[in-house]
């Protein structure tokens, strides 16, 4: 799915703003016809999440409806027309002049309808239905029985699986856009080095009957191929190569024509680079990788996990400056916006599907393995052009210990497989040894918390387990180990000397210890921190003020004494 550009052959209109909003917690609208328009809504936000908008909504999970009205722009009568959404949470029934256009489950990644037949020259009316109810069979599922494999099970308000609040709501640009009848459909670019060589592999899709042209620029050169049949090879002399402290990245255009006639054009910035597992390293353009970053969450006050341009710049900038070069998108894909950042600032990301709590009782196993699938089909195809993405996440910490799991998940690893061969995959798992999906997985990626949940205020003997555990996972399974997960929460402004739990002095040693470990240990290829912030949680006896204070900066951006200590050991930098 290309990201909407504007061009002379392409248009584009946004369609946020302050829409109609109605909730409908006796899900009687479909009966009472909202779907053709309603009354009585309120003004909303889009994109945002509803429950911090409203001050009684902040638990309301269930049957909500947007609406919104739109003219035709002029000179688009003779296109194709799109509405795309890019994210709505969880389950969303979208409707145009009262005819439905389909549906999508699940939030974080966009979906899109052709509309050309329905649109009106004045006076469309755009209606969604958004349910984000919590369900055992929904993905990441809720208001699952008490089971004492699944950590979150029945003991969070709202009643998730996962430890972070279910905002709902549309969250991301609702686009609407134009194309040609013979327009691009899809573009796919990989990279293999030769020397000082970079070969570009460009697939195209397009109509029957078009000639394509490509055109690479940047960095001193142009080169120009016709790409008018299936794949074909671009060789860069002397390529300026995509890596940290050297954010290159190239513009390919492809242009279609009509005989002599272009009828379409597109750029997609391209950087040059390969990652591949090699041993016990993680290889980015033939030499060792090795990542300091963090997990983070979308999420700020009021907007929730609505998207906030200004945020992501700062969380950007608060990642120059205590000097990481990687992150992974905990626990769900990230913006597009934010993606299209990491590409020209250089950030490598473990993009992670939306598959977070995962449990496998027979009941709805088979449901949830169908969305996961849709989600691995989703994310690959819409972030597989980063440069930025340099390995794919199938789920973080799913309760993997029956053995319905580790067949679950080869299927999602031949799948991703299958559709990107250049990539490693993995899963975030808690299990560790007892993870029997690392046996087939790329890249071993845990989380881990000893010294906080269990050897509670005991930092040295967190360690201890710690190392041991690494390394009998070394032993047996020989590939290279990310820890992607520790950390302490941290009341900002509390202090103790010795350092105790919920100080800023124990998070800071929890962290720098925890570093000092991993470091003497040449297979472990990364140190990702939980949490860059703050974030809000479900309500909970283990979660003060329904959040999670693991943040090395606050929920609003301010530095604890963990991210100094960190800036000092990752050098960071000033940005402008």
């Amino acid at each position: 799915m290309l990201y909407p550009q504007s061009n002379p052959y392409r248009q584009l209109t946004s369609l946020n703003g302050f829409w109609d909003f109605r909730t409908d917690p006796q899900d009687a609208g479909l009966t009472a016809g909202w779907s053709s328009g309603f009354e009585s809504g309120q003004p909303i936000a889009v994109p945002a999440s509803w429950n911090d908008q409203f001050t009684g909504l902040r638990d309301y999970l269930g049957p909500a409806w947007y609406q919104t009205h739109f003219e035709l722009p002029w000179g688009w009568q003779d296109n194709h027309v799109f509405v795309r959404f890019g994210s709505v949470n969880y389950q969303a029934d979208v409707w145009l002049n009262g005819v439905h256009l389909g549906e999508h489950e699940g939030g974080h990644l966009p979906f899109e309808f052709e509309i050309s037949s329905l649109l009106q020259v004045e006076g469309n009316r755009l209606v969604v239905r958004v349910d984000s109810s919590l369900a055992p069979d929904r993905v990441p599922p809720g208001n699952v029985r008490p089971d004492p494999l699944n950590t979150f099970s029945n003991i969070n308000f709202p009643p998730a699986t996962f430890d972070f609040f279910p905002f709902c709501g549309i969250h991301r640009p609702v686009l609407l856009y134009a194309v040609s009848p013979q327009a691009l459909t899809d573009l796919t670019v990989s990279t293999r080095l030769d020397g000082s060589s970079a070969v570009l592999s460009v697939n195209l899709e397009h109509p029957d009957g078009l000639q394509a042209r490509a055109v690479l620029c940047g960095h001193g050169s142009s080169l120009e191929v016709d790409c008018s049949s299936g794949a074909t090879e671009i060789v860069v002399p002397n390529a300026a190569l995509w890596t940290p402290g050297t954010p290159n990245l190239y513009d390919l255009i492809i242009t279609l024509f009509n005989g002599s006639q272009a009828v379409d054009r597109y750029t997609l910035p391209v950087g040059l680079r390969t990652i591949v597992v090699q041993g016990e390293n993680l290889l980015l353009n033939g030499q060792p990788i090795y990542l300091k970053g963090f997990g983070r969450h979308e999420d700020f006050p009021v907007t929730g996990r609505g998207l906030v341009e200004a945020v992501i710049i700062k969380d950007y900038a608060l990642l120059q400056w205590v000097g990481a070069n990687s992150f992974r998108t905990t626990h769900y894909p990230y913006s597009e916006q934010m993606m299209d950042l990491a590409d020209r600032l250089v950030f490598l990301v473990i993009d992670e599907t939306p598959a977070v709590g995962l449990f496998f009782a027979e009941q709805g196993l088979s449901r949830r393995l169908k969305v996961c699938k849709d989600y691995v089909r989703e994310i690959i195809d819409r972030d597989k052009n980063h440069p930025s993405v340099i390995m794919w996440s199938l789920a973080n910490e799913p309760h993997s210990r029956p053995a319905a799991s580790a067949p679950f998940f080869r299927e999602l690893y031949d799948l991703a497989r299958s559709l990107d061969a250049t990539r490693p995959i993995t899963l975030v798992s808690q299990m560790g040894l007892d993870e029997a999906s690392f046996e087939f997985l790329d890249v071993l990626c845990l989380n881990r918390y000893y010294g906080w949940y269990t050897q509670s205020g005991q930092i040295e003997d967190g360690l201890v387990q710690l190392a041991a555990e690494i390394d009998a996972m070394h032993l047996r399974f020989g590939k290279p180990l990310i820890l992607t997960e520790f950390g302490a929460d941290t009341l900002p402004g509390q202090h103790a000397l010795p350092p105790e739990m919920f100080s800023e002095e124990y998070q800071a040693e929890f962290i720098l210890r925890t570093i000092a470990l991993l470091r003497e240990r040449p297979f472990v290829v990364g140190e990702h921190v939980w949490n860059l912030c703050d974030f809000k949680t479900a309500q909970a006896v283990h979660r003060t003020a329904a959040m999670n204070y693991k943040g090395v900066f606050t929920r609003d951006r301010r530095p604890k004494l963990a991210a100094h200590k960190l800036r000092e050991l990752w050098g960071g930098k000033e940005t402008l």
